[in-house]
């Protein structure tokens, strides 16, 4: 079955002439269930908050949102965080929602920054976006104070509390979101202010 979604610009050409200003979109079709989805927002952007941000985003400049919600049946790679962290530069809540394993493992030499990300959320994440995320040689996140993680992929993303690459991205935290557990030896080396 064949389906037909409107293009970026023909979206956009249907605000023309109406009272709409500007506006920005992005389509994205779900291959496995043949369902498509329009993101149609005015701009420049006004609002804080961005939701269900997928692979499909083109980039923009949203300076004024603070919190953004990721969520995609297919994987996240590393070159859309480095786009994100271009277009939303003063991003302080991230929400990402995919379990997905990355196919593309081998990042870029490119290091991301989010200087303002203060609370990062993979709890409904595959374990590869806390790699990418807490890695200290794939991202920079100097503000991060509060992490909600399952312990599972924290264990492994830390490989039982022993890869260095981690602590740098964790040294802030003030506060760690999981289940209940025994905190190991080396729990305090990688979040010192717990």
């Amino acid at each position: 079955m064949k389906i037909d979604l409107a293009s970026n610009e023909d979206i956009q050409h249907s605000f023309i002439g109406k009272e709409y200003r500007q506006v920005g979109s992005y389509v994205h079709t779900r291959s496995e269930d043949n369902v498509g989805t329009s993101h149609v927002y005015s701009l420049p952007y006004q609002f804080q908050y961005f939701l269900h941000l997928n692979n499909s985003f083109q980039g923009d400049m949203f300076d004024t949102v603070r919190s953004l919600t990721m969520t995609d049946g297919r994987p996240f790679e590393h070159d859309l965080f480095i786009l994100i962290s271009k277009c939303f530069p003063l991003l302080q809540q991230l929400y990402v929602i995919n379990y997905q394993p990355q196919i593309n493992k081998q990042h870029s030499s490119v290091l991301i920054t989010f200087p303002h990300l203060i609370l990062l959320n993979l709890v409904e994440a595959h374990v590869d976006y806390g790699e990418q995320l807490l890695c200290d040689k794939n991202t920079h996140l100097p503000s991060l104070l509060d992490l909600c993680i399952e312990y599972k992929s924290l264990t492994i993303i830390t490989n039982n509390f022993t890869n260095n690459r981690i602590r740098r991205n964790c040294a802030k935290i003030k506060k760690l979101y999981v289940e209940k557990f025994l905190r190991p030896k080396n729990f305090h080396q990688y979040f010192p202010l717990l």
